[in-house]
């Protein structure tokens, strides 16, 4: 009787939005003390927040080392990823209900709100793991959820490289596109190792640098002295106090920046971005998800249109900016190095040509060598 009185008084903060905390958990409980004793008591305050504060029975797949994702669709599917790809998983997570339930106390954990009149969440759980999680109708068959668990710790350049990033020739080009303050962007499709990359060559930039690292939601795990971090905000229930990127981007200008650092570019500020790198911030860089780096002008254009650009001015801005395009794909659980190219124009035309490419873990050079070798200082870079 008295569990269920605390699971009620539980679920009224949650449906409030106020994030289920240990201090909320230890007041519901011990309001019961009189009823249930205090050993009682504490050990019903224990066992709420295994289940008010942790993934419920998706907490075993969160706690695996070496799980990225975690996908559930609905009360029947739920999908892990280990690094090797995805594979079914056999939790049992009771009904729609059950579901809905878990997917809306994880938004209040990340301090979101989750209700039919705010379907959808993004947001991020204590500990880094990224949520994402849609409600019916939006989507049928019970709500789902997306689960993005990040690298408990950074993983530098060389273990990267180790793993089967690159040989030692993508390793050397990658480590002179942040000694020399190369402004350039990670492409790759979705779990391509875009954001690991990314945070193992932002370990690489001298340490008297100052870096603004700007995102939607916190994934990158940087192992520098001098990082300052602003994180977006969505709207909230009523529609208002979104902070967007393209906001964070200007703030980050006029916070005395060495280096600005999008994790995702994916919106409109993609405009003040290519306004930044065109006024002296040198070294900017950031990911952007495109199959090939065939891909990317085009990319830029559309992005660049969300921000009212015109495509002649992304390509003009886009080309006095970002120099260096690195491309990287998933090849079963192994991440690679794919192409390096160069954004330059080709008569009247934006395009990137590949500099080196990989075929079967061997750098191969091409066309766009010898401007990367000039962007880098130099030779140096020749297969």
């Amino acid at each position: 009787m008295s569990g269920s009185v605390v699971g009620k008084a539980m679920w009224e903060h949650i449906r409030s939005g106020q994030p289920p905390t240990a201090e909320r958990i230890a007041t519901v409980a011990g309001s019961e003390a009189a009823v249930l004793g205090d050993r009682n008591a504490s050990a019903l305050g224990r066992r709420w927040s295994a289940e008010v504060l942790g993934g419920g029975p998706l907490q075993p797949l969160l706690d695996e080392p070496d799980v990225t994702d975690v996908l559930v669709n609905g009360p029947s599917q739920v999908w892990v990823d280990r690094g090797g790809g995805l594979e079914a998983a056999d939790i049992d997570l009771g009904g729609d209900d059950d579901v809905r339930r878990l997917a809306v106390r994880l938004a209040a954990i990340a301090g979101r709100r989750l209700d039919d009149a705010s379907p959808w969440v993004d947001g991020q759980l204590p500990g880094g793991v990224r949520l994402h999680a849609v409600l019916p109708p939006l989507v049928a068959d019970g709500a789902h959820l997306s689960l993005r668990i990040p690298r408990r710790v950074g993983v530098g350049l060389t273990q990267l490289c180790d793993r089967g990033l690159c040989d030692a020739v993508g390793q050397q080009v990658l480590r002179r596109l942040v000694e020399h303050q190369v402004a350039f962007v990670i492409t790759g499709g979705t779990g391509s190792g875009k954001t690991t990359l990314l945070s193992a060559l932002l370990a690489l930039v001298p340490v008297d640098q100052r870096l603004l690292v700007v995102e939607d939601v916190r994934e990158l795990i940087v192992d520098h002295p001098h990082v300052v971090r602003l994180e977006g905000r969505p709207p909230n229930v009523e529609g208002v106090g979104e902070v967007s990127l393209a906001t964070l981007v200007r703030q980050a200008l006029r916070m005395r920046p060495d280096r600005v650092v999008v994790g995702e570019v994916r919106g409109a500020e993609v405009r003040e971005l290519l306004s930044a790198l065109n006024t002296g911030h040198e070294g900017g860089c950031g990911t952007l998800h495109a199959n090939s780096p065939a891909d990317v002008v085009a990319r830029f254009e559309a992005l660049g249109a969300l921000a009212g650009m015109t495509p002649a001015a992304v390509r003009s801005q886009l080309a006095s900016s970002v120099q260096v395009v690195v491309h990287v794909r998933r090849d079963g659980d192994t991440r690679r190095l794919a192409e390096i190219g160069t954004i330059g124009w080709d008569g009247d035309r934006l395009r990137v040509t590949t500099a080196l490419r990989w075929v079967g873990g061997a750098a191969v050079p091409a066309d766009g060598l010898p401007r990367l070798e000039a962007i880098l200082g130099g030779p140096g870079t020749s297969c």
